[in-house]
């Protein structure tokens, strides 16, 4: 408590609101869709957020707490869309129990190793290029919209780059305060009113059916894999920390799990969002950032136990406002993985294709461009490195 106490730092925790605003702020309503769609009632759906808030929220807290660096947990937003598309062919109990089977096959695979024994054949360099180009797009949207809003998004990027040269370690904080101030100016921003009570926890039974565990588990358990553990635990290496796969992995699984009877579909490590906790903004010192993903889990503990209220009030932040933040928040990762990506002269082949495929955004069989990205960028490096016989 008392090493805590002493690394606490405010630029450290405005770092873990920011990761938890850029996680849920596009895809809270989505989690409510989902839920629609597989017939949940309104105090059902309370429950899901009840239970991904604590089940996410306690995890990132517990497991940054116990290694010491930042470990940002979240929702899979890929996984909302799955349910949507495919929901409708099930009941709420037939996916209760498909996301109960999902979370102990990924807390199996975590705690054998099998994951970690993966990653070790790929080269950083892709990794790095396959976040860098899913990254890309919060950068290209910040910019994009200039078009119809560029009063409020100069007006904000000129705030971060006199903060950037005056207080680096305060830029995001003063930028944050700094949009807040100024929104108001530029767009419609009211808070509205709040009614606080406790979320109340619903029990829905699971019921194991194949056609769910088949059509809906396990196409949830490779999505999990690739859009979010394979890309966020890269980004947690690119910041030379060294994770501890098994326990990230298992832990989550295990926790999602847990809560599945109660909504939760999805624990997993945060991939885009976690790079705001990891930057060196956060604070000098690599050491002290674990701060940043222990603040994370607290907010996402608040949204879990007031879900009904938290909600409501963050889907009252204009959508322009969680863009700019998010791609202003996001330059310095975007900057630091295309420096390591291209810094081998012999990767940049297949570092580049990496990272354009995995800007691009396609999907294939429900899975998202950075699993593709990858995998492609892996065949290019491995026949570019093949020695041929004369």
């Amino acid at each position: 408590m008392q090493k805590l106490i002493q690394d606490f730092s405010i630029p450290a925790v405005f770092a873990g609101f920011i990761t938890f605003l850029i996680g849920i702020s596009v895809s809270a309503v989505l989690v409510i869709q989902a839920a629609q769609t597989l017939g949940a009632t309104a105090a059902q759906i309370t429950s899901w957020f009840w239970a991904l808030g604590l089940g996410i929220g306690f995890s990132g807290l517990i497991l940054s707490w116990k290694f010491k660096y930042p470990v940002a947990t979240a929702w899979s937003t890929a996984g909302l869309a799955l349910i949507i598309a495919t929901g409708s062919g099930y009941t709420l109990y037939e996916a209760i129990g498909a996301f109960l089977v999902c979370g102990l096959v990924t807390a199996i695979l975590g705690f054998l190793g099998i994951f970690e024994k993966v990653l070790s054949y790929i080269p950083q360099s892709l990794t790095s290029a396959m976040l860098a180009g899913v990254l890309l797009k919060f950068g290209i949207t910040l910019f994009a919209s200039m078009q119809n809003d560029w009063g409020f998004i100069l007006s904000l990027l000129a705030v971060y780059i006199i903060s950037k040269r005056l207080w680096t370690r305060y830029c995001i904080v003063i930028t944050v305060i700094a949009g807040l101030l100024i929104a108001p100016q530029f767009m419609q921003f009211h808070v509205p009113t709040l009614h606080w009570a406790l979320a109340k926890p619903v029990w829905i039974q699971p019921d194991f059916t194949w056609s769910a565990i088949f059509g809906l588990a396990l196409p949830l358990f490779v999505i999990n894999m690739a859009s979010q553990y394979l890309p966020g635990i890269a980004m947690i290496k690119s910041y030379g920390y060294q994770p501890h796969v098994n326990h990230l992995i298992g832990w989550t699984g295990l926790t999602q799990a847990l809560l599945a009877p109660f909504g939760c579909y999805s624990v997993n490590i945060a991939a885009i969002s976690a790079a705001v906790s990891l930057d060196d903004q956060v604070h000098p010192d690599p050491s002290k950032r674990y701060i940043a993903g222990i603040s994370c889990g607290l907010f996402y503990i608040l949204i879990g136990l007031f879900a009904a209220t938290l909600t409501s009030l963050l889907m009252s932040f204009p959508h322009l406002f969680i863009v700019a933040l998010a791609g202003i928040a996001l330059f310095g990762t975007i900057s630091h993985n295309i420096a390591i990506a291209f810094a081998e002269p012999t990767d940049r082949e297949a570092a580049l294709m990496t990272f354009l495929f995995s800007a691009s955004g396609v999907q294939f069989f429900g899975v998202g461009s950075a699993f593709w990205g990858l995998l492609f960028g892996f065949a290019v490096s491995m026949i570019l490195k093949f020695k041929f016989k004369k």
